[in-house]
């Protein structure tokens, strides 16, 4: 059983003091709410298979703003919470004021590795790697030669997922197009199905049958609008297959459930002071092949994908990163 925080007022401050004595972990969900069906939804996925295999109990809170970062940080940790995992490249700069002041707290943030905080571990992924994969399989599966990716909030993290989307669809078809579009340039990017189905429409218009959705909350909108008009959808950092089984081609998998499971597994005994990569060598991304979408995927597209990734794995094949020299060689943003 999980402690359900929300921050309304002095109601919700009294909620994160309770118990303040017990040393549960606390989970801070980005926004997008944690049934997002994609990021926070593994993250609280993750913290779930905690509770079941321990038995043990944690707290958690839905952000309603960015305002709310900071304060729940604070809360947590005045309430004796340990470890705090935090959700999101959001929290960078509250846990830069916050970690200082509670050196005897453990935190963890997902996607944020460019801090320096003792009692800080920094979880990134090499999400490109897993983005090149889809990009193959959206290349060996379109008929029109044109794939789209429709990213959420337009930062660097996301333009990485595009950028080793395009790649993986180059390697399949050099000639392929691919229309790319971000759906704004605030948090609210996140959750706004109904842009993303807006922008979906405006791909399927310029050709695009195979459409990449990298927008959490937003992707759902993505994944329905491709299922409506009969074209194909690839979700990402939860397994999204099931939600339009047949339509989905894939997903790629951010193993953010896994991260969370490990520091809450760790707890106070959470190492820190450090970086924790997972790329595929590490199964921290992957591409998810099910039930919802064995009728999509041929013996060629596996054998493709099996082939890539060890190649990736070993070296032979370079996945440049946007993070490089924030330019992508297949992709002009």
């Amino acid at each position: 059983m999980t402690l359900i925080t929300k921050f309304l007022g002095a109601t919700a401050a009294t909620a994160l003091c309770a118990g303040a004595a017990l040393a549960e972990p606390a989970l801070i969900f980005d926004l997008g709410g944690k049934f997002d069906k994609s990021f926070n939804e593994a993250a609280f996925a993750g913290a779930t298979r905690w509770a079941e295999e321990t038995g043990g109990t944690f707290r958690e809170i839905e952000l309603q703003s960015e305002a709310q970062r900071e304060q729940a940080l604070r809360r947590f940790a005045e309430a004796g919470a340990n470890p705090i995992i935090t959700m999101g490249f959001g929290m960078a700069d509250p846990l830069t004021s916050v970690a200082p002041d509670y050196p005897d707290t453990k935190f963890a943030v997902i996607d944020v590795t460019w801090l320096d905080q003792p009692n800080v571990r920094q979880v990134g992924f090499a999400e490109h790697e897993g983005s090149y994969l889809v990009g193959m399989m959206a290349a060996m599966a379109s008929k029109s030669g044109t794939v789209g990716f429709v990213g959420g909030m337009d930062v660097p993290l996301i333009r990485h997922f595009g950028c080793g989307y395009a790649q993986g669809v180059k390697a399949v078809n050099p000639d392929a197009k691919i229309v790319a579009n971000m759906t704004g340039t605030t948090p609210s990017a996140w959750n706004d199905p109904v842009k993303g189905s807006e922008i979906t429409k405006a791909q399927i218009s310029q050709g695009a049958d195979v459409v990449y959705a990298a927008a959490g909350g937003t992707g759902v909108g993505v994944l329905q609008t491709a299922a409506d008009e009969g074209i194909l959808s690839i979700g990402v950092d939860s397994n999204q297959n099931h939600l339009h089984p047949g339509k989905v081609l894939t997903s790629m998998m951010k193993r953010v459930d896994v991260a969370v499971y490990d520091a809450m597994k760790a707890g106070e005994a959470l190492e820190t002071g450090s970086v924790v990569s997972l790329g595929l060598a590490e199964d921290g991304v992957s591409v998810a092949m099910d039930e919802h979408n064995a009728a999509l995927i041929t013996d060629e597209m596996k054998e493709a994908v099996a082939k890539a990734r060890e190649s990736i794995i070993n070296g032979e094949t370079e996945v440049v990163s946007y993070y490089t020299n924030d330019t992508c060689p297949a992709l002009d943003f």
